[in-house]
């Protein structure tokens, strides 16, 4: 599934100000006339992979005002960079503030982490997970392909992923590849989990389309990969690692040359960029 047609972008923004103001903005009601008009710009605090722009303006724009990006999104950006430049009413500008920036702070922390990881990995692909926050996937996956990523699954609809949970309860993974392709059929992709070597093998033989090799050490992948390739099985499979990876190591796993390598934690757990909104 792509990311165009994931989510309706506006209704989430717009559910996202509803969220936020509830009833009203009492603080900016209540001091700041409402014939007041105000010009407003985004600044970057810190060197970062800019993202979310588009959705900010959105914010923006639903709340009144108008909105010109001054950047494009997966754009790197120093230190002190305007990114965006808001004008409209001073209520609807605040109204709209924290939302627009929680989106670019969180979107472009993402992108920037990933555009890091991206850069060492290269010229494997570094890929997200489902491991995203509630309501905000569509954004988080944005982002990662903004800083240089790949998506990797949207949702369980999208493709099939046989997990250790899964052989246990169906049984081996041969069994679950098996019964996999039985019922989705022939155009919808296979990926099976793998523990060792043996796995990893006995699933692209089974028919996997894709086979992760799940918690390796660098070490382990490289000989699987290198196994996998003296049996002539390279081109049947498509090779993505995951687990235990972080920046101190990731290079080591990237000379395993896997077509791609997926990190939960770029999602789950990213560090926000540092931006602020500020009249002018």
């Amino acid at each position: 599934m792509s990311l165009e047609t994931f989510l309706d972008v506006r209704k989430a923004l717009s559910a996202f100000l509803d969220e936020d103001v509830g009833t009203g903005d009492i603080t900016s009601d209540s001091t700041i006339p409402a014939d007041k008009s105000a010009k407003a710009e985004i600044i970057c605090k810190s060197d970062a992979v800019v993202c979310g722009l588009e959705e900010a303006g959105i914010v923006f724009e639903i709340c009144g005002c108008s909105a010109k990006a001054l950047a494009k999104d997966g754009a790197r950006i120093k230190k002190g960079r305007r990114v965006m430049v808001v004008s409209g009413s001073a209520r609807a500008i605040l109204k709209a503030e924290r939302v627009a920036l929680n989106l670019v702070m969180r979107m472009s922390g993402i992108a920037t982490e990933t555009r890091s990881l991206a850069d060492k990995a290269r010229p494997v692909r570094v890929a997200a997970t489902r491991k995203t926050a509630l309501g905000l996937r569509y954004f988080d996956k944005k982002a990662v392909v903004a800083g240089g990523g790949l998506a990797h699954r949207m949702r369980l609809d999208d493709m099939v992923l046989i997990k250790d949970n899964h052989i246990v309860l169906a049984g081996s993974p041969e069994e679950c590849i098996k019964m996999a392709r039985a019922g989705v059929g022939s155009t919808i992709k296979i990926e099976c989990e793998a523990k060792s070597e043996k796995e990893a093998i006995s699933a692209i033989n089974a028919g996997a389309d894709i086979v992760m090799l799940d918690n390796f050490t660098p070490t382990q992948a490289a000989k699987t990969i290198k196994k996998i390739a003296r049996l002539g099985l390279r081109k049947k499979a498509i090779i993505e690692i995951s687990g235990g990876v972080n920046h101190a190591n990731i290079k080591q796993y990237a000379r395993a040359r896997p077509d791609y390598i997926s990190m939960g934690y770029i999602t789950h757990s990213p560090r926000a960029a540092d931006f602020s909104l500020e009249i002018t």
